[in-house]
């Protein structure tokens, strides 16, 4: 029954912010390993931040400085902050989860869309 809900996506102008949120149905959600990936037309799917554990984090380099990633162990929910949004940031927006340090992400939401205009 484990379910990754995504919200928050929109269209919004280049400069903009947004905040993604990933609600959780997991069972030991605070142990889970948590990421974002995003996929535009044309384009494979990319990392975009991971959350582990521990709290320490991880961004793709055209990211970094833009975005953060958090999660609240309380509310099973994982949040990507985006701001100074650019064009090249418009895809799907997926929430993924591992269940350790080294394994693979298993568990996918559905997707939430970005759309930056320029």
């Amino acid at each position: 029954q484990a379910q990754l809900v995504e919200s928050g996506g929109g269209l919004v102008q280049a400069g903009d912010s947004l905040k993604l949120s990933c609600a959780a149905s997991l069972l030991t959600f605070m142990r889970y390993r948590m990421a974002w990936f995003r996929q535009s037309p044309g384009k494979e799917r990319e990392f975009v931040a991971a959350i582990m554990s521990g709290g320490s984090t991880n961004y793709e380099d055209s990211v970094k400085g833009r975005f953060t990633i958090s999660r609240d162990n309380t509310k099973n929910t994982v949040y990507l902050q985006m701001n100074s949004l650019k064009p090249e940031d418009t895809g799907v927006y997926y929430c993924a989860a591992a269940r350790s340090m080294i394994s693979d992400y298993d568990f996918w939401g559905q997707g939430t869309q970005v759309t930056v205009s320029s």
